[in-house]
């Protein structure tokens, strides 16, 4: 098969040279209007044509390749005195797989602890392309089926304006859990 940026031959979709040179994440960090922080590992820009292969079948496999370059490392170098558990938002499937459930296996570790099909939204709206207003006029109404009292880092892929964290964060205390911070993939802040 041919890498997908450069399309020399690769057993992979990306090879070792494009992963190293366009992979090597650049840590960034955004923090809410209530204090809460929101790590990435790329800028979207950075990222775009990457991410847009996420309901594709295609996506399966880049996903996993970003999710090695980038959360599979931070796990091996997070430490907490206590478990903590990785929550992905929403890891329902869709086109064969779930894109936040990759990133959240992607986080075990001796530290961290995945937890899968916790924190499901009940409206299933898109908010691709979505303006701030439909997104807070459409809540994705999350619910929450896990234990009280437990450290969670909450998974997403990107975020955007932030609402989808927030009112994860939201319900997340609401019940008894303490989030930690989130991560994500990429910050599509401009």
């Amino acid at each position: 098969m041919r890498c997908i940026l450069c399309e020399s031959f690769s057993f992979s979709f990306v090879c070792k040279r494009c992963q190293k040179e366009f992979l090597t994440p650049s840590f960034s960090t955004r923090v809410l209007p209530c204090g809460f922080k929101i790590h990435s590992f790329y800028s979207y820009s950075d990222i775009e044509t990457l991410l847009k292969t996420k309901h594709t079948f295609l996506g399966f496999f880049i996903y996993k390749i970003l999710a090695s370059n980038s959360f599979s490392l931070f796990a091996k170098e997070f430490s907490f005195p206590s478990l903590v558990y990785a929550l992905g938002i929403d890891d329902h499937t869709k086109s064969g797989y779930s894109h936040t459930a990759i990133l959240t296996k992607s986080l075990k570790s001796k530290n961290i602890k995945p937890l899968f099909s916790h924190l499901t939204a009940q409206n299933q709206v898109n908010y691709s392309g979505k303006t701030l207003n439909y997104r807070l006029e459409n809540p994705r109404d999350f619910k929450y089926t896990f234990k009280k009292d437990i450290d969670v880092i909450i998974v997403d892929d990107i975020v955007t304006t932030g609402t989808t964290i927030n009112e994860a964060l939201t319900k997340l205390k609401k019940n008894g859990v303490n989030p930690l911070f989130a991560l994500t993939l990429a910050d599509a802040r401009k």
